[in-house]
């Protein structure tokens, strides 16, 4: 059996930062964290770095010029290192509205990359996330209306969403659409994880929702109704329902940063989970891309369709937790957004999500600037 130990980290506990600590890897997991020596086949040496819970993205629509909705199962494996180099060591590839023949299509394909992927240096993808299929028009956001669905049709006419052989499936939908509240109960009865978002819903409709098991928001502030001093909106209904979790882009641009910074003290870190929103031109910098049957332009980092709408992000969750870090949230509060809160949220979160022994080798060492210097899944080194 071949064992591997990181030396001299500071370690990102659950509740804790344990400094000059060693983590012993054994068979892809974590078998012991001790300030003491540990012996092992392999030693590597991480002085100066803070080592992590690897990130966990899920909310991510593809990178590196590769489109979730478009891509096959090789273009996902691209995303997924490209994932790997910036800290994401799982992720729920993330479809926006289309046409039935393609969800089929797409589903097909993240089936076979869910084959192909373990043992891989490369992200783990771990479900699939169909976001706005059940969406209020006037809140659709970058999301094409011609494809959304209507819950009542949904359920008169017996049809599903294509589901994965195997895996997480999470939706983000609307609870005020004709038929939404039926919908979330049947799809939490199919064990699905139901979002509010792309919503204008009224508190005793959001109520609702909550008790048929919608009990998360999708990306917090957009494309919902916000707080007005007569109408808490959906965001204040989130904010001070303190059994809602939500998920929010950290990327200074979806979000004020002094507002994001607000909502997630008012919320709790304990509370909130950091997504990308990533889109294909990820990775790419500044330019003019073909995306979801348009153009969209990315400048300054901002992205920009033909109807004047921000359509996804191009940060990673790398920069995510360096924007919280730069808002002075500590490392273990930055950790909990950015790897427990979505592995508990996912379900996931006794295998992955935070620096315990028994758990999964998802890791990723930062140094002071916030650069990921090694990333490690299952047990593997991804980059150093």
């Amino acid at each position: 059996m071949k064992t591997c130990v990181l030396e001299n980290a500071a370690v990102i506990l659950p509740a804790s930062k344990l400094k000059n600590a060693n983590v012993l890897i054994e068979n892809g997991r974590i078998s012991k964290i001790s300030t003491e020596k540990i012996s092992a086949h392999e030693t590597i040496n991480i002085n100066n770095l803070t080592l992590y819970a690897g990130f966990i993205d899920v909310h991510n629509h593809g990178a590196v010029g590769v489109d979730v909705n478009g891509a096959d199962a090789e273009g996902y494996v691209k995303i997924s290192a490209f994932l790997a180099e910036n800290g994401v060591t799982s992720w729920l590839p993330t479809l926006v509205p289309g046409s039935d023949e393609n969800y089929r299509r797409v589903i097909g394909e993240i089936d076979r990359l869910m084959e192909i992927q373990t043992g891989k240096p490369v992200a783990q993808a771990v479900g699939v996330h169909y976001e706005g299929v059940f969406a209020n028009e006037k809140m659709c956001g970058a999301l094409r209306p011609e494809f959304f669905k209507i819950g009542s049709r949904q359920l008169a006419e017996g049809s599903s969403l294509p589901m994965l052989e195997r895996g997480i499936h999470m939706t983000t939908l609307a609870p005020e659409i004709d038929g939404g509240i039926e919908l979330i109960e049947e799809l939490v009865k199919q064990n699905w994880i139901v979002s509010i978002g792309h919503t204008r819903a009224d508190a005793a409709t959001l109520d609702r929702a909550f008790a048929a098991g919608a009990r998360h928001i999708t990306h917090f502030f957009n494309a919902m109704t916000g707080i007005h001093h007569r109408e808490t909106g959906v965001a204040g209904w989130g904010l001070v329902n303190e059994d809602v979790t939500f998920d929010i882009i950290a990327d200074g641009i979806h979000v004020n940063p002094q507002m994001l910074e607000l909502v997630c003290r008012v919320k709790s870190p304990d509370k909130v989970s950091l997504i990308s929103d990533s889109v294909a031109p990820t990775g790419l910098g500044d330019g003019t891309f073909e995306l979801w049957g348009e153009e969209v332009m990315v400048k300054n980092g901002r992205t920009r369709n033909a109807r004047g709408s921000i359509a996804g992000s191009v940060i990673t969750m790398l920069d995510a937790v360096k924007q919280m870090l730069s808002l002075g949230f500590s490392d273990i509060e930055v950790a909990k957004m950015a790897s427990s809160n979505p592995a508990c949220l996912l379900c996931i979160d006794n295998d992955r999500g935070s620096i315990e022994v028994g758990k999964r080798a998802d890791l990723v060492a930062i140094d002071s600037d916030g650069n990921a210097k090694m990333t490690m899944i299952g047990g593997k080194i991804i980059r150093q």
